[in-house]
C-alpha cells in the first residue's frame, strides 16, 4: 500500500465511511481507489485531490502525507480549491472556467446577503 492510500483508508475508517461510498459521492471510479491501494501509480487531477481531501476533512497537504500545518486559533481555513471541490464535488465535468464563473456567482451572492444583513441591522 502506498502512503496516499494509507491516509485515505485510515481516514475512511475513522469516519466509518466505505471507500465505495466515497467514490460514488465524488463521482470517482472505484478502480482508482483500488489502484491506489495496490500501490500503482495513479495520476489525480488537482481538483480530484482537493475533492478527496475536502470529503475526508483534510487539507491537500495532509492527504498527500506532507507535514501537517499547525491549526491557527479559530480553526483551519479552507482554500478556494477546497471550497470549490466541496461545493461541486470536484471537477465533475466542469471546466476551470465554469468553476471560476460559478465561484464568482457564489461570491456575488455572499456579498449581496452581507449587504442585506447590514441594511437590516440599520433599521
Amino acid at each position: 500500500m502506498g502512503r496516499l492510500s494509507d491516509i485515505i483508508d485510515a481516514r475512511l475508517k475513522e469516519l466509518k465511511i466505505p471507500g465505495s461510498k466515497m467514490c460514488d459521492d465524488l463521482g470517482m471510479s472505484r478502480s482508482t481507489l483500488t489502484e491506489l491501494r495496490k500501490g500503482r501509480a495513479v495520476t489525480l487531477k488537482a481538483e480530484k485531490a482537493a475533492a478527496i481531501a475536502a470529503y475526508l476533512g483534510l487539507s491537500v497537504e495532509e492527504l498527500l502525507g506532507k507535514e501537517k500545518a499547525p491549526i491557527p486559533e479559530g480553526g483551519r481555513k479552507a482554500g478556494k480549491e477546497e471550497l470549490m471541490a466541496a461545493f461541486w464535488g470536484g471537477d465533475k465535468d466542469l471546466s476551470p472556467e465554469d468553476m471560476d464563473a460559478m465561484w464568482q456567482d457564489v461570491e456575488n451572492f455572499a456579498a449581496f446577503v452581507a449587504q442585506k444583513k447590514k441594511e437590516e441591522k440599520r433599521k
